[in-house]
């Protein structure tokens, strides 16, 4: 079976560390915030100006002014600080976010990404995706694994223009927990029920896959 939106966030959210500074992108990523384990605190910055970004608000709680880069209304977590835009692409241009997690149409085996542009459609811009994924050196893309004609996005050279080069490390897909290294996809984990010979038929750059591939875990 394929990973949700839901179950996508909560294995990313297994990546963070206790003191993290987080940019969560539009789209799946900004689910991460739901799910930010136990034991740890993370500041979640938005780069419309918000550090510390709380979950999802219930329906008492919604504030209208209060929202994220995707326009969508947040909660503020202790602590929390807003600023101008200019001050949040400095704190993302100064490197001073540990992690990035946003969404992408292609990644390739030299860890080059295209997110923000297909030819001839129409697109709103890159956002801040060109300054994220130069400005941090740990960065998790988060996408499905195959378009929805069935042609893989984990590609030997990306075939859309690129937001940046060689900047990625590791891809979470709806299939596969994928390295990127030595210019090759080096699969870590598999999604539950999601066989490794599925993973190997839509990955169309060289996938390096280890004797054992285990399945990703999630809290009940």
């Amino acid at each position: 079976m394929a990973l949700s939106r839901e179950q996508l966030a909560q294995r990313v959210a297994q990546e963070l560390k206790d003191g993290y500074y987080v940019n969560l992108g539009i789209g799946i990523p900004t689910l991460v915030a739901n799910y930010i384990p136990e034991g740890i605190e993370v500041m979640l910055q938005s780069e419309n100006g918000l550090l510390g970004m709380g979950p999802f608000p219930t329906m008492e709680e919604v504030d209208a002014d209060l929202i994220n880069a995707g326009k969508q209304t947040v909660t503020m977590a202790r602590g929390a600080a807003i600023f101008d835009s200019a001050e949040s692409f400095a704190m993302i241009r100064g490197g001073h976010v540990d992690l990035t997690v946003l969404g992408a149409f292609e990644v390739d085996t030299q860890g080059n990404i295209a997110s923000y542009m297909i030819p001839g459609k129409l697109i709103k811009g890159m956002g801040g995706a060109m300054d994220l994924v130069a400005g941090a050196d740990n960065i998790i893309v988060t996408m499905t694994h195959a378009s929805k004609h069935g042609e893989s996005k984990l590609l030997t050279e990306c075939s859309l223009p690129l937001t940046g080069k060689g900047c990625i490390k590791k891809v979470l897909t709806d299939l596969a927990f994928i390295e990127i290294k030595e210019g090759k996809f080096h699969l870590l984990e598999r999604a539950p029920g999601v066989s490794v010979e599925e993973i190997i038929k839509l990955t169309a750059g060289e996938l390096v896959v280890p004797e054992h591939v285990p399945e990703m875990m999630f809290n009940e």
